[in-house]
C-alpha cells in the first residue's frame, strides 16, 4: 500500500454530527445530502469528508461519533437538518487510498495498526478523516474511492 505524507490545507466545511450506532450513519448522512441539495451544492462542486472521532469497533454504539462534511466556505444559516459550520484544520497527514466498500475501511486499520508503529511517526491531535472521492447514488460499492488521512504529530527536531 502506498502511503504518502502530505500537508492537508485548512478546509472550511458544513457538517452534520452523528452520535450513536454506526447502523444509523446513513440516516445522518441523508440530512447532509438534503442540505446540499437545498443549497445547490453538487458532489462535483464540493469535496465530501467524514471526520471519525471514534473507531466504531472500539467504542460502545451509543458513544460512536463522526461528522459528515462537505467543503463549504460560506456561512451556514440555522437549518432543519442540523448542519453547522466547522473547519478541518491544516494538518500534516499520512494519506493512502482505499478502494471498495466504505463499511469496513481496511486502509484506515492498516495506517493506524501497521504503518504508524513502523513509521517512526506519532499520531496527531486531530481524528482520522476520510475524503470520499466519488459519492452519489450511481457509485457502486466496488468502485468507491476513499482517501484516508491520518493526522500526524509535529516533525521531531533533529
Amino acid at each position: 500500500m502506498e502511503v504518502r505524507i502530505v500537508e492537508f490545507p485548512a478546509t472550511p466545511v458544513a457538517a452534520v454530527e452523528h452520535l450513536g450506532p454506526p447502523q444509523r450513519e446513513y440516516e445522518t448522512s441523508q440530512r447532509l445530502i438534503r442540505w446540499r441539495i437545498r443549497n445547490g451544492i453538487s458532489p462535483q462542486s464540493a469535496q465530501t469528508y467524514g471526520v471519525h472521532y471514534t473507531n466504531p469497533l472500539a467504542v460502545s454504539p451509543d458513544q460512536h461519533r463522526v461528522d459528515f462534511c462537505v467543503s463549504f466556505a460560506g456561512p451556514v444559516s440555522p437549518n432543519d437538518e442540523g448542519v453547522v459550520a466547522k473547519l478541518i484544520p491544516r494538518l500534516r497527514c499520512a494519506v493512502a487510498t482505499h478502494l471498495g466498500s466504505r463499511r469496513i475501511n481496511t486502509t484506515a486499520q492498516y495506517l493506524g495498526q501497521v504503518w504508524l508503529p513502523q513509521s517512526g511517526e506519532v499520531a496527531g491531535d486531530f481524528p482520522i478523516f476520510f475524503h470520499y472521492v466519488n459519492v452519489g447514488p450511481g457509485v457502486q460499492e466496488h468502485a468507491m474511492v476513499t482517501q484516508v488521512y491520518l493526522p500526524l504529530g509535529p516533525v521531531a527536531a533533529a
